[in-house]
């Protein structure tokens, strides 16, 4: 229905949606919540980074959020950044949203982002590969797979961008990702392992511990 109306909702503002994106979610604003309980001085010149930034929903949000901050937001589909930069223009934080299109897939994809930052936040794949198919027909049929697919265990972007800790994380900062149901222990464990300290996880409405977020 997004997809039919052209847009959707998200943390109060209106976001265009095309089948380039994932359609945002509620679950979704639960990372938004954890990164003003992380970084609790609005007034601050922080330096975000969204890592898989779809229709630009989390960063964009954050940014109004936080009026002095800057961002730079990351994803591997050229037309996924293309509604990403007509919703910072809309929604008026275009002069302090960097976009740039790159794959954590591929080699050396963090040395062209300018970090480390105060905060990293992710709303990755995470579906294992093989359920996709089963997944409910609106999410299956229509939304990008890119942005779905995990890998074999749903957990290869974590590994990944947890790998690339110290050019994406400042001393003191955080790194923050949206997880499925029954991710949340193993992710923590990739986050420690990285050497981040990993939070409590936050839970979305419905009790799903729906973001783990870990301290560098």
């Amino acid at each position: 229905m997004a997809y039919i109306l052209g847009e959707r909702e998200f943390w109060g503002l209106t976001f265009k949606v095309t089948p380039a994106v994932l359609v945002p979610r509620p679950d979704s604003e639960t990372l938004i919540e954890a990164a003003l309980e992380l970084l609790p001085d609005r007034r601050l010149p922080w330096r975000i980074l969204d890592l898989g930034l779809g229709s630009g929903c989390l960063l964009i949000s954050l940014l109004k959020e936080f009026p002095d901050a800057s961002g730079v937001g990351l994803d591997a589909s050229a037309d996924a950044l293309a509604v990403a930069r007509g919703n910072a223009l809309a929604l008026g934080v275009a002069d302090r949203a960097t976009l740039v299109e790159g794959d954590w897939r591929q080699a050396d994809w963090a040395d062209r982002l300018g970090g480390p930052f105060d905060l990293v936040v992710s709303n990755p794949p995470y579906v294992e590969a093989s359920v996709i198919d089963g997944l409910m027909p609106e999410v299956a049929r229509y939304e990008p797979r890119m942005a779905l697919d995990g890998g074999p265990d749903g957990l290869a972007a974590y590994r990944a961008i947890a790998a690339s800790t110290s050019q994406l994380v400042k001393r003191g900062g955080f790194l923050a990702a949206e997880a499925g149901e029954g991710q949340s222990v193993e992710i923590a464990r990739i986050f420690a392992a990285a050497g981040l300290t990993p939070k409590a996880p936050w839970k979305d409405l419905g009790g799903i511990e729906r973001v783990v977020a870990a301290s560098y």
